[in-house]
């Protein structure tokens, strides 16, 4: 056999090999295996180009295992106590038989890149659960402090037989709107006092909320949290009325005592079966998967113009330059493009 010939057949059975790998591991995913699941969360965050093509084929065998799961995005001001939230929810409906994957996206470590917040370690009722997986995956750079891959794993989640996904934000800035976007329901987190509902309002973190709720109703607490919770009540009616759309509902709980909790759950399933009746999940879905791939694009580019070798070389001089003012941006913008073959 000539060398092309064995390069050749040797490709040909690399191929096959990684293909029923491939098969094997979905397989197994979808008989919810945990270490299947991490083996493919870890597949589909991988950088590596031969990784990469397993990871889309692997989504794609299971791509019609998914979309049953009920989709939360969870945020809320710093100390607002969101890992504890979730802990007590989570642990509130693993009670009731359900089956809840947590996606906590961390702030990421200058030196590793890995997740620095270690959410497990805050959320351990959870995290001994045999009937939740808790996934922390380090934003790693990427825009708004969201994990690049955050959506694939919420997939990969659901088509393990995941009932509820919760995915927690970073809370850093653009990374509750990526959230919202990949999500059914967006529930909002607020503390009692401290201005922080109007701190909210500010922020814009409201106008995108379909629930909220005021934690710490505890205690000495209980006052100040009702006080807030009508306070945000008034606040929330005028943004609604103001841009015609729905009005959230406001609710109370305390996460250290599990108090609202039951309630805080009621509310968010309200909202998704108004979506579902109104015909809307579907269409923010679709819209969502559209916005999606358009992300996806972008990323490609950016991709290739950090690792194209003679793109970087020429992006550096045209950067040189911009900044001394010998070109224009646009120029110089014209000329990427044209590297591109756009």
């Amino acid at each position: 056999m000539t060398t092309l010939g064995y390069r050749s057949c040797s490709n040909f059975l690399a191929m096959k090999s990684a293909n029923r790998t491939v098969q094997d591991l979905a397989a197994r995913l979808r008989k919810g295996e945990r270490a299947a699941l991490a083996q493919a969360i870890t597949l589909v965050e991988s950088k590596k180009p031969e990784h990469h093509e397993r990871a889309q084929a692997l989504l794609k065998a299971l791509l019609p295992a998914t979309g049953k799961a009920v989709r939360i995005g969870i945020t809320g001001v710093p100390g607002v106590g969101k890992s504890t939230t979730i802990d007590a929810l989570g642990t509130y409906l693993t009670g009731k038989g359900h089956r809840v994957a947590v996606l906590a996206v961390d702030p990421s470590s200058v030196r590793s890149g890995g997740s620095i917040l270690g959410d497990k370690t805050r959320m351990q009722r959870l995290a001994a659960d045999e009937r939740a997986f808790i996934r922390p995956s380090p934003a790693a750079g990427t825009l708004g402090g969201v994990a690049s891959r955050t959506r694939e794993t919420m997939l990969l989640c659901e088509a393990a037989g995941y009932e509820v996904v919760l995915v927690e934000t970073v809370g850093a800035g653009q990374s509750e709107v990526a959230v919202a976007d990949m999500t059914d329901t967006f529930l909002v987190l607020m503390l009692p006092g401290a201005g922080d509902e109007l701190q909210g309002i500010k922020k814009g973190l409201l106008e995108l909320a379909d629930v909220v709720a005021v934690n710490k109703a505890d205690g000495d607490n209980l006052p100040r949290t009702k006080a807030a919770a009508v306070t945000l009540k008034a606040a929330l009616h005028i943004l609604a009325t103001s841009a015609g759309v729905d009005e959230p509902p406001v609710l109370t709980y305390s996460a250290l005592t599990g108090s609202g909790i039951e309630e805080l759950w009621q509310a968010m399933l309200d909202h998704r079966a108004r979506l579902e009746q109104s015909g809307r999940l579907a269409e923010k879905r679709r819209a969502q998967h559209v916005r999606w791939m358009w992300t996806l694009i972008d990323e490609r580019f950016r991709e290739r113009l950090r690792t194209d070798p003679a793109i970087k070389s020429r992006l550096r001089s045209l950067e040189a330059a911009v900044a001394s003012g010998k070109l224009p941006p646009a120029l110089a913008a014209d000329e990427i493009a044209d590297l591109l073959k756009l």
